[in-house]
């Protein structure tokens, strides 16, 4: 398993390859190209502050107003995550012409799944960016330091899970549509549309055995400035979890490696 995984530093060029073709891919034949990875998650974030402004004015706690920002926090590393799960729980079948080719690496296709996804979560920050200073919530650069951590932490997570889903679907394939549904309980599970501290105190150990919950506060906690802050000792026991998940679900992908051609 390890002589396989220290061979990926050799496909990076394959990777980075097929990362640049699936965005192209994305939005071939449209007229604004790469740009409706900005209009997106602006238009995103224009409906959110719509509907909880005009549509449903709730009085929200002042720690998360403005409430569409806070929940615009949470959402794009959410869809990065999400989106990346749905598209690895599929992508050894849909890809089945390469994984049959015998030198192809199978490991490649979720791994391009997950940073294809992380690339539109990037593009879609500057929008963030531009309404925290819009809304003067201004980014403090002590904190900043810790978001290329919290982004590795994600990226470590999401990679073991789009391993192991994906090598399990070719043998299931009733994982992708059970997939959908348990992410939807994961995303009412996390403190995405609410806040940690509008939990209720005595299920708040639910939220706290759910990694998504830690990687959450934690964006918002750098980003939002919604506190208390510190929450950096939840994300290291998370970093050292996220790397077991990861080299558990390359374990499994290994093992079922020599029998993807023959189910695909």
């Amino acid at each position: 398993m390890f002589t396989n995984l220290a061979a990926l530093r050799r496909y990076r060029g394959l990777i980075q390859t097929l990362v640049a073709r699936d965005l192209k891919a994305r939005y071939r034949g449209s007229v604004l190209g790469f740009f409706w990875s900005f209009i997106n998650p602006l238009m995103l974030l224009v409906v959110y502050t719509f509907v909880f402004t005009v549509v449903m004015p709730t009085q929200h706690p002042v720690d998360i107003r403005p409430y569409a920002l806070f929940f615009f926090c949470g959402i794009l590393p959410w869809t990065w995550f999400s989106s990346s799960l749905s598209e690895s729980a599929n992508v050894l079948i849909s890809g089945g012409n390469l994984i049959k080719k015998v030198l192809f690496p199978a490991e490649v296709l979720p791994i391009v799944s997950v940073l294809a996804n992380m690339m539109h979560f990037f593009l879609g920050l500057p929008i963030l960016v531009a309404f925290l200073i819009y809304y003067q919530r201004p980014l403090d650069p002590t904190e900043l330091l810790w978001f290329p951590v919290i982004v590795l932490v994600q990226f470590i997570f999401t990679t073991g899970l789009a391993l192991l889903l994906a090598a399990l679907t070719v043998h299931f394939r009733d994982i992708k549509d059970i997939l959908g549904n348990l992410l939807t309980l994961w995303f009412f599970s996390t403190p995405i549309i609410y806040s940690m501290q509008m939990a209720p105190e005595h299920y708040r150990w639910v939220l706290n055995i759910n990694p998504m919950t830690h990687l959450a506060i934690s964006y918002q906690e750098v980003l939002f400035h919604i506190g208390p802050h510190g929450h950096w000792k939840w994300l290291m026991a998370l970093l050292g979890g996220s790397v077991l998940v990861f080299l558990a679900g390359y374990f499994v992908f290994d093992r079922l490696r020599d029998s993807f051609a023959e189910e695909v």
